[in-house]
Formats: structure tokens, C-alpha cells, sequence
């Protein structure tokens, strides 16, 4: 395997003016080579894609940019997925504000290989989810995520996070939490395959977020690790897509905003875990995922139904208290 394979790094910007450069030049300064980016705007109003276009005409073997409507974060990330460059060996999610750490081109490469050469008994998988056999997968699909550094604006340091998981990463837990930062996912090229070449076309509707879909099929059909060490200065400002937390009030509120979001005949979880059965169900070779899956699925209409199901249920989120909470909105009829 090269160790010098492609990066890229595959970036959504949105009215990103004010920190744009240093994201960049932090990407553009790693000590890995060769990463390249591609760049999705999403519609920017402000000086965004006039700051890209300087950087690509500066960098033109290095940047790539595609101008876009406003389609919103995972359409717009969607659509960097199915645009990235497939002869590439690796890939990054990245948002417009963080900055890179030096460390984290070169240790996501790492990491990844390392991941791929350990499971080499599983090369040359086919899966009957795949569109062509020209996309079937040559190595075992991988990803790995970090902890993050959050800073203020001015990138100022003000707390590790998320500081998950206490478990490994599983399938029985991502189809009930994320814990995969996605401006801290890195995946190869199997896993890109996985996510994008397949027959029936993904309901990005039905998707809670491009990172947490990634966690949920890669921890179905390969291999998943997240790293207790930041790779990247997570940027809070107040504009964030999505942010970390770290008060105790920040959490509740947090938790409680998920909590509403459930109510009623929502379900998003459970949508999210259809719409995975829908393009994937008929890959799954490992009985119990396929039972914890289609039990996740069914309707449960009474208390009795629920209470049979949590004696059955091997799903888990991270701590003893959002365990208990998804046990408690199992009860209630919110999942």
C-alpha cells in the first residue's frame, strides 16, 4: 500500500469570510502530502468564494471548487461525497472554521493503513448494496474520529470534547447516538465506495447528519476507531452548523432539545434506521445486527411491547445516563 496516497479533504463553506484562510492554511501547511481539497459553497452571500477562488487560482493542482445553491449541510456534504475524487486513498470531512492541527493529515493516513493492513483477510468483500462490481470494495472500509479542542473565536483553548466514547465504537451504538465529531472524520476509499456507490439512491431526508450516517455504515461493514487525542481547534462562535457543549446546562439543553425533537410520530431514529435496513438490510451476513435492526424498526404500541423489547434490546449509548434516558424514551413511546 502507498504510504503517499491522496487526501482529500472535502469541505462545505457558507458565509465563512471570516476564517476561511486560516482553515486553509492550515490544511495547505500539513506536513502530509499530497492532500487535496475539495470545496463545496453552499451559496455564500458574503466573501467566501471570492477568498476560494484567490486560494485556487493559487493553488490550482491542489483546489478544487464547486459553486452550489443553498442546499443546506448534508446535501451540500452529500454532494462533496459523490464529486470526491475515487482514485483518491483518503478523505476528510471538514468545516470552513476549525483549524487543522499539524499532526492530523499524517495520523489519519496512518491509522486508516494500519487499519487496512490488520484486516487483510477481509479484502475483495463484495456487497449486493453496491451499484457495480467495478465499485466493489478492495480493502475493508475504515474511519476514525477524534476528540476535539474547542477555543473561542479567536481560538483560544477551552475544553477537550467530546471526550466519547467510555465503549467502542459499534453498530448497536450508532444506531442510537453519534459520537463521530465530522469535522474530525477521516475514511479511505472503501468506505467512501460504501456510502456512495450503491443501488438505490440514499433519502438524505431520512439521515440525521452526514457524519452519524457514516458511523452507522462503516460500524456495520468495517472498522471504526476514535482517537482520545484532538486533531483539530473546533472554533465556538456562535454561528456553528452544529457545536460541542460543555456546561452542565449546555448538555440538559442539549439533551432536552432531543428529547422534543422525538415526540410524536417523528421517530427520527427509527427513520434513520429504516432508511439504513432500505439500502443496506439485504448485505447484513450478521444475524444479531439484523435482529437488533429490524426489532429497533418495529412498531411498539403498548407498554408490555416495550418492556419485552428493552429485555431484548443490545443498543447502548455512551454513558449510564443517556442510557437510562433511552431507556426511560423507550418506555414513553418517544423511539
Amino acid at each position: 500500500m502507498s504510504e503517499n496516497g491522496i487526501l482529500q479533504v472535502l469541505m462545505s463553506t457558507y458565509n465563512g469570510a471570516k476564517y476561511i484562510e486560516a482553515q486553509l492554511d492550515s490544511i495547505l501547511s500539513q506536513p502530509y502530502r499530497p492532500v487535496h481539497i475539495l470545496i463545496r459553497d453552499d451559496g455564500s452571500s458574503d466573501n467566501t468564494v471570492s477568498i476560494l477562488t484567490r486560494y485556487k487560482q493559487n493553488y490550482p493542482e491542489l483546489i478544487k471548487v464547486i459553486q452550489g445553491e443553498n442546499v443546506g449541510v448534508i446535501p451540500s456534504f452529500w454532494t462533496l461525497m459523490e464529486q470526491a475524487n475515487q482514485t483518491a486513498e483518503y478523505f476528510c470531512f471538514c468545516d470552513q472554521d476549525d483549524v487543522w492541527m499539524p499532526h492530523k493529515a499524517q495520523q489519519a493516513v496512518q491509522l486508516l493503513s494500519d487499519m487496512e493492513r490488520n484486516s487483510e483477510h477481509l479484502h475483495n468483500q463484495s456487497y449486493e448494496f453496491l451499484g457495480s462490481s467495478h465499485y466493489f470494495t478492495e480493502r475493508i472500509p475504515a474511519m476514525i474520529c477524534t476528540d476535539t479542542q474547542l477555543t473561542d473565536g479567536e481560538l483560544n483553548p477551552t475544553a477537550v470534547w467530546p471526550g466519547m466514547p467510555h465503549l467502542k465504537p459499534s453498530f448497536y451504538n450508532a444506531l442510537i447516538q453519534n459520537i463521530a465529531v465530522g469535522a474530525t472524520v477521516s475514511f479511505n476509499r472503501s468506505a467512501l465506495q460504501l456510502l456512495i456507490n450503491t443501488k438505490q439512491n440514499v433519502n438524505i431526508n431520512s439521515i440525521q447528519m452526514h457524519d452519524w450516517w457514516a458511523y452507522l455504515v462503516i460500524s456495520c461493514f468495517g472498522k471504526i476507531d476514535f482517537i482520545h487525542t484532538p486533531s483539530i481547534y473546533y472554533r465556538q462562535h456562535g454561528g456553528n452548523a452544529v457545536g460541542g457543549e460543555w456546561t452542565m446546562y449546555q448538555k440538559i439543553k442539549k439533551k432536552w432539545n432531543s428529547f422534543r425533537k422525538h415526540k410524536g410520530d417523528k421517530k427520527l431514529l427509527v427513520k434513520q434506521a429504516k432508511e439504513f435496513k432500505r439500502i443496506y438490510g439485504s448485505s447484513i451476513s450478521d444475524k444479531d445486527m439484523i435482529k437488533q435492526l429490524d426489532q429497533f424498526i418495529a412498531p411498539r404500541n403498548t407498554i408490555i411491547e416495550r418492556i419485552h423489547y428493552l429485555r431484548n434490546c443490545k443498543l447502548f449509548r455512551q454513558s449510564l445516563t443517556e442510557q437510562l434516558l433511552f431507556r426511560f424514551l423507550i418506555l414513553v413511546g418517544y423511539i
